[in-house]
């Protein structure tokens, strides 16, 4: 049966034998799963899901029980005060443009300390000309880069205290650049030096890709508010699209109204029969999240193996899903994505090819044979076609769909 999926015993001795190396961090992951899952069932509980929420509303969404319900769930899973979980929301970074626009007024602040964001996020704020963007509405925008892949205290504290700052922005997971990605340690330090300085500005967090990798989310370490997708963790792969803004009341509020209309916010929203995908989809996120993280520790091991450099490594701090192998290779990238396509469930077939993509400067090549479209925690795997060529692999419902990917992903290479 490898011989079919085109895999060489040489390739399985391999593989086999650094998963033996990770057994440990598995057992780490494990322990997590339990915590998660613990989380997700006090939830549940408490909040009384029942077989009615499963009920499907259609235009305004008045009354939607179902819906309600979920973001109560979400709230206490994620340890906040109010929690916006829609399927209205297209993507991550859709829920992060309404996070954005619902805080930010003409001539206020915003300040990321996590250095330049995503990709997708040029447009929004305005670091790439657009006449929708936050700088059009005279939203004015500052940056502070990390040092040694930590925040630079000293230079944020400076910066506060002679700016009249409204919202900070921290992008936890790295993006397609090479820094490492933030730990919920860290960015706790940085929300209490903040609010040391000026306990009125927002803290926001975008969280994608770290939802129940660490113990604990930013919002139960002082964040204001913060913003994940459902395509990611906590979708568990069931939600087929949608995202989650949880934070403070008052915030959340706005985003919803933001979202929807004034007046009218949270209380509108048909949730066209996707409830029962949501909750099954956090239920069953804490395994999902761990079958994914355990399928990174085993790329980081193997590509290290290889001779590539591969961040994080295998037994580091894990902070979120996304696993970086830095060919320093066009060919080898384009190679690499092609055997995940090839191993994925859905589109085998395809040969993936760089290609333009909106939101993005550079060229991207993406392998993602996923049952949701762009499903990042489906076995995925995804890059911009500049140096130094990083593979920024990510996700695998199940840990020996992911083992199975790595396997035919290294035979395009070797």
């Amino acid at each position: 049966m490898y011989q079919e999926l085109g895999i060489s015993n040489n390739v399985i001795e391999l593989v086999n034998r650094c998963e033996k190396d990770c057994l440990e961090e598995f057992k780490k992951i494990d322990q997590q799963t339990t915590i998660n899952s613990l989380k997700v069932l006090n939830a549940f509980h408490k909040n009384s899901v029942t077989e009615s929420c499963f009920n499907e509303t259609t235009g305004y969404g008045y009354n939607d029980l179902g819906r309600d319900t979920i973001e109560k769930v979400f709230s206490d899973v994620l340890g906040s005060e109010d929690a916006l979980v829609r399927n209205q929301f297209i993507s991550g970074s859709h829920a992060l443009n309404v996070c954005f626009f619902a805080l930010l007024r003409p001539n206020d602040l915003l300040l990321s300390i996590s250095g330049t964001p995503y990709d997708t996020l040029h447009e929004v704020i305005g670091i790439k000309e657009n006449k929708s963007s936050l700088k059009s509405f005279g939203v004015r925008y500052d940056e502070i880069d990390l040092v040694n892949d930590d925040f630079d205290y000293e230079k944020i504290k400076n910066y506060l205290t002679t700016n009249k700052v409204k919202v900070i922005e921290i992008q936890r997971s790295k993006g397609y650049s090479t820094r490492k990605s933030i730990s919920i340690n860290k960015v706790e330090k940085v929300i209490k030096l903040i609010k040391e300085i000026d306990e009125n500005i927002i803290v926001m967090v975008d969280n994608c890709y770290c939802e129940m990798i660490s113990s604990k989310e930013p919002t139960e370490v002082g964040a204001d508010i913060m913003v994940g997708s459902l395509i990611k963790n906590l979708g568990g792969g069931i939600a087929p699209n949608g995202a989650y803004i949880a934070g403070k009341h008052e915030l959340v509020e706005l985003c919803a109204e933001r979202l929807t209309l004034p007046g009218e916010g949270r209380e509108v929203g048909p949730s066209l029969g996707i409830n029962k995908q949501l909750l099954q989809g956090i239920y069953l996120a804490p395994t999902v999240v761990a079958s994914a993280t355990k399928t990174a520790i085993l790329v980081s091991k193997v590509l290290e193996e290889l001779g590539y450099e591969v961040e994080p490594k295998y037994n580091d701090e894990r902070v979120d899903i996304v696993q970086n192998i830095i060919f320093r290779d066009r060919e080898k990238l384009i190679e690499f994505t092609r055997g995940i396509q090839q191993a994925s469930a859905i589109d085998s077939n395809a040969l993936v090819e760089p290609s333009d993509m909106p939101g993005y400067a550079d060229q991207v090549i993406m392998a993602s044979g996923s049952f949701t479209q762009g499903s990042s925690i489906e076995l995925s795997c995804d890059g911009p076609l500049r140096e130094p060529y990083i593979a920024f692999f990510q996700g695998s419902l199940t840990y020996d769909y992911g083992k199975l990917g790595l396997m035919k992903a290294i035979e395009r290479i070797i």
